[in-house]
This record gives C-alpha cells, sequence and structure tokens, in this order.
C-alpha cells in the first residue's frame, strides 16, 4: 500500500457519498413532478456503488503479490438509474392538469414514487458516511504529520 492510498480511498468515498446526496436532493426536490420530458411522472433516482478492485493500483516491491487482492482500494460509482420496479402513487385529483381524462382510473394523477421518510434517512446515511470518511482523512494527516515530528 502506497503513502496516500487510506486518503485516497477515503477521497471515493467522499465522491460517491456526495453524488448521493445530490441525487437523494433531486429526488425530494422533484417529489410532486407529474410530468417530466420522458412522459409521465418523476421516477424515483438511485445511485449503485462497486468496490474498485478492477483498477490498477501500486503494489510495493517489498509486499508479497497475494495482499493486493482488491480490498481497501475504495468506491467507485456504476451508475445513476431510475427506479421503474416501485409503482406510481395515484391521487385523486381531477382538477390537475395531468390528471387522467377516461377509463377506470379517470380524475386520478399519477404521482412520482419518491417517499420524501425514505429519502431523509437515505440523505442521514450518505451525510454520515461522508462524515466517516472525513475522520479517516483527518487520522491519516495527523498520523503523517506525527511520522514527520518523530523524524526531525
Amino acid at each position: 500500500m502506497g503513502l496516500f492510498s487510506t486518503i485516497n480511498t477515503a477521497a471515493s468515498g467522499l465522491t460517491a457519498q456526495r453524488l448521493r446526496q445530490d441525487v437523494i436532493a433531486n429526488n425530494i426536490a422533484n417529489a410532486t413532478t407529474t410530468r417530466t420530458t420522458e412522459g409521465g411522472p418523476f421516477r424515483r433516482s438511485r445511485v449503485l456503488l462497486r468496490p474498485r478492485v478492477d483498477q490498477p493500483y501500486w503494489q510495493s516491491p517489498f509486499l508479497p503479490r497475494p495482499l493486493d487482492h482488491g480490498v481497501g482500494k475504495g468506491v467507485r460509482v456504476v451508475e445513476v438509474q431510475k427506479d421503474y420496479d416501485a409503482q406510481v402513487r395515484l391521487v385523486y385529483d381531477p382538477t390537475h392538469p395531468d390528471a387522467i381524462v377516461s377509463g377506470p382510473r379517470a380524475g386520478y394523477v399519477e404521482m412520482p414514487n419518491v417517499d420524501v421518510v425514505t429519502e431523509m434517512v437515505d440523505l442521514i446515511s450518505a451525510a454520515r458516511s461522508y462524515e466517516a470518511n472525513i475522520a479517516v482523512i483527518d487520522g491519516s494527516k495527523t498520523m503523517y504529520q506525527q511520522a514527520l515530528q518523530i523524524g526531525s
């Protein structure tokens, strides 16, 4: 492992959690959007994360090769995908401009599949993960400063 591998790992977590927070904020902002450019109500977005194991990584010539098995390299964002699995909510409001005009669901409006409570829980989780990664960076910085003081 390199000198700054801990900071690089935590930085990848910071980037991923910041994107998660942005996506969650977008979901909350569009919790009542009934018409999108794609047509239909807004669909909740979610961020898919995977460990960074397939990226090339520096290996110390003093460590045996089996120690480089992908642990501790961080996280990467695979994609931001729309949640088409969850059903949209139907709200009866015949005066709404996007209300269904005819059929058995006449007068109902298709509302987004965004649950604000779930989004807030996810937002708290992302914020705590972000804070944990900052604590790792601060701890590493302190450790490096102490090592420099020992050497002087």
